[in-house]
């Protein structure tokens, strides 16, 4: 068991310094909740905003609604559960090439703070949470909710098989972007798919970035990823399918009856996308990293533009 005198035993290797659950969280509990990526929230929110994004459009479509807080407190609750259930999952699937990896091989299940037989518990008690989040919306939202989790089992074993693994995250990362439709209309239209379909080329665009910390050590241990099939056009591509999601944001979002103000307050979602490729440093992780996090700072400000939209 850790000593709460030494907060950095145990720390995952890409965790930040300093951060609540190595100094502040119980030291029991503090390899589950490294195991649920705890310890590095943006996971969690990049997980949320599509769902607020799909609470924003909902606003729009329907304006006697209003934006309904009440069901983003919920989307939120059940994004923390749900990554941390993906991940740890992901950590059972995926533990012997954590443990070639540099990066990863701290990780709880590798280092062995966590048995696979209580990583197993963990997950079950996380999906759970998810489960009572989900049971608060509709019957047509829930069986929707349900329908994700075959996505979020395969996507730990897509980069054995393809080089589009990002692909396949973005297809289970963006399913939030269905939700709100979903719960609010009992079946999807149009305005919610471009949303979808904008939110899986931003979430293949994030995570290339992602990916081009791992990519040395991607390819020895034999892993595919966008970051390695696209190599040195990388930045290219990442701008190719940050443009089109920010494309297809403002299109959803026009769909759904929101207008100019939401057109002009989406713009510093789209300069962060513009900032992350223009500055993007392909051979440095810490830099990669850093504007992988900043893609925090544009679900934010594109949840923002759309509550704004609806509220004035």
């Amino acid at each position: 068991m850790q000593s709460d005198s030494m907060p950095d035993q145990g720390r995952v290797a890409d965790a930040q310094k300093g951060n609540w659950v190595d100094h502040w969280a119980p030291a029991w509990t503090r390899p589950y909740l490294r195991l649920s990526r705890l310890d590095r929230p943006i996971g969690f929110w990049l997980l949320f905003w599509p769902c607020a994004y799909s609470v924003g459009v909902v606003a729009n479509a329907q304006p006697a609604t209003g934006f309904d807080f009440g069901l983003v407190i919920w989307f939120l609750v059940g994004a923390i559960a749900m990554r941390g259930a993906g991940c740890t999952f992901n950590d059972l699937v995926d533990v012997d090439i954590d443990a070639k990896v540099e990066r990863t091989r701290s990780r709880p299940i590798p280092s062995g703070q966590v048995s696979r037989r209580k990583a197993a518990i963990w997950l079950v008690i996380q999906s759970l949470i998810g489960l009572v989040v989900l049971l608060q919306l509709s019957p047509f939202a829930i069986w929707l909710g349900i329908a994700s989790l075959l996505l979020v089992a395969i996507y730990p074993f897509m980069k054995r098989i393809t080089w589009w693994p990002q692909l396949f995250l973005g297809l289970a990362f963006s399913w939030g972007a269905l939700m709100g439709w979903a719960n609010q209309f009992g079946t999807l239209h149009y305005p919610a798919y471009i949303l979808y379909l904008g939110t899986i080329l931003w979430v293949i665009g994030y995570d290339t970035i992602y990916a081009l910390q791992d990519k040395e050590d991607d390819a020895l241990v034999g892993v595919k990823s966008t970051a390695l099939l696209f190599g040195e056009r990388a930045r290219i591509f990442t701008a190719l399918f940050y443009a089109a999601a920010f494309a297809l944001w403002l299109w959803a979002g026009w769909a759904a009856q929101a207008r100019w103000l939401y057109l002009v307050a989406a713009v510093p979602a789209g300069l962060i996308l513009v900032w992350q490729v223009v500055t993007l440093d392909m051979s440095s992780p810490s830099n990669c990293l850093k504007r992988f996090k900043a893609n925090h700072y544009v679900g934010l400000a594109l949840t923002i533009a759309l509550y704004l939209d609806s509220r004035f």
